[in-house]
């Protein structure tokens, strides 16, 4: 098992990479990376890359690209890595994405893939401003797609719903703006390097996932099968 190419999937905030990004992970092996976890995870453990974020996330300000890419690097090093790894919502920037792209020549991985999600505005408000998630163990629900069986409750555990702050429907559209601002160049960035691939992020689930895995068989999915 395992990827010949990193994959980095690309889209607006409620696209569905980290769905897509998960179950890519555990069928090909490769690890999920998420920047945000990964910071959170360096501050858990109290890392020195940690210790020199915590201040900063704290503050609610966006960490520097030199922490993220020496924490990105750091990953990238450790061996669960060393048969490929999915990126989601990472890079965000094109000085990223080249900072990225230099990384992964140093340590001897081939060009990555991008996959765009791409999904109607209108849409992306309805999964973000609807998702809840549950106070106890953490599982999200969306009140137009998938609600709880009562209101407000989580059907696992009975824990309480609750809205995080930045899935209010006023924080959404500055979410989306900013995506269109600063990541969707990535877009073009990477289809100028033929290294972009589209799919319907507004499909069911399954179906998304069905044409993720043709991607990857197409492209180098080194198990070389559905």
């Amino acid at each position: 098992m395992g990827l010949r190419r990193p994959l980095i999937l690309l889209g607006p905030p409620g696209a569905g990479k980290g769905t897509q990004a998960k179950r890519l992970a555990k069928r090909y092996a490769v690890p999920h990376l998420s920047t945000g976890d990964m910071l959170r995870d360096a501050i858990a453990h109290g890392t020195d890359l940690g210790k020199k974020a915590q201040p900063i996330m704290e503050r609610g300000e966006l960490v520097p690209d030199a922490l993220v890419l020496a924490l990105v690097e750091e990953r990238l090093g450790r061996p669960d890595a060393a048969k490929g790894f999915i990126f989601d919502g990472f890079p965000r920037t094109i000085a990223q994405a080249e900072s990225l792209s230099r990384i992964l020549g140093s340590r001897g991985f081939g060009k990555p893939l991008a996959i765009e999600f791409r999904v109607d505005q209108e849409r992306l408000l309805r999964r973000l401003a609807g998702r809840w998630t549950c106070s106890i163990g953490g599982e999200t629900y969306n009140i137009y797609e998938r609600p709880p069986k009562t209101p407000g409750v989580c059907d696992l555990d009975g824990g309480k719903l609750i809205q995080r702050p930045d899935d209010r429907p006023e924080v959404v559209r500055e979410r989306l703006a900013a995506y269109e601002r600063q990541t969707a160049p990535l877009v073009d960035y990477y289809k100028r390097s033929d290294a972009l691939e589209t799919v319907d992020g507004m499909a069911p689930v399954d179906e998304v996932q069905r044409v993720l895995l043709e991607i990857a068989k197409r492209t180098g999915a080194s198990d070389g099968h559905l």
